[in-house]
């Protein structure tokens, strides 16, 4: 299902850790589908869309929507926003991109939260929008993990 002219449902719900532990990483049908379809909808929409239109070219998804058990397994925070399709982990190539994609989209879109984080090994941006656009804090830090 598409949510924007590069996204799609199936890639902002993918997980290698999902993959790995044979977890269907789908939000359950009816109303938290709905929802969750609707938020990395608007995600797409408000963000990761002008974000792609701005780079031109591909931006790789590392995490989207994520499940209870998939956000447990990858040690996640209890209210993650990605629980509530929210957010979106972003592949970048270095801590360089990550600035310039934030400050993009600082001055581009409408966004609650990015988090430039690292886990040692690679690093990614974590960018959050809610629909609502009167509770996005426009906040950015660098996190060190």
């Amino acid at each position: 299902m598409r949510l924007s002219k590069n996204f799609t449902m199936e890639e902002l719900c993918r997980s290698a850790t999902a993959e790995r532990h044979g977890i269907r990483n789908w939000p359950a049908t009816g109303d938290e589908e709905h929802k969750v379809r609707e938020n990395l909808r608007y995600l797409c929409f408000d963000v990761l869309q002008p974000l792609r239109e701005h780079v031109g070219k591909p931006i790789v998804v590392n995490s989207g929507y994520r499940s209870k058990k998939v956000n447990r397994l990858v040690g996640g925070v209890k209210n993650s926003q990605h629980l509530t399709g929210e957010a979106a982990d972003l592949r970048i190539e270095s801590t360089k991109q990550g600035r310039e994609w934030a400050e993009w989209i600082m001055e581009n879109c409408d966004f609650d939260q990015m988090l430039l984080e690292s886990n040692g090994k690679s690093v990614w941006l974590h960018v959050s929008a809610k629909r609502d656009k009167s509770l996005n804090r426009r906040v950015f830090k660098k996190m060190k993990v």
